[in-house]
């Protein structure tokens, strides 16, 4: 069971840092390119996602995962258009 309840939380915390990325890869593809604005909206996810990973206490060996996650989410992100 301690398998199955690990990866779950894996399948949790992707689609936590895929879903936090998307609004933020939207805004950030309506901002100037290397600016400060551009910067920020791709880091400001990340301590959100640590803190989740942390506090789950998820293997270290799965944020890879993660930043695959976190960069899908900012493409697509930055394709939506509302």
């Amino acid at each position: 069971m301690d398998f199955l309840y690990k990866y779950l939380w894996v399948f949790i915390l992707f689609v936590f840092t895929f879903l936090l990325n998307l609004p933020f890869g939207y805004v950030r593809a309506k901002s100037e390119k290397y600016s400060l604005k551009w910067f920020l909206y791709i880091h400001i996810p990340i301590p959100f996602v640590f803190l989740a990973r942390t506090l789950t206490h998820v293997d270290i060996k799965f944020i890879p995962i993660f930043a695959f996650a976190a960069i899908i989410g900012q493409i697509l992100g930055g394709k939506l258009e509302i």
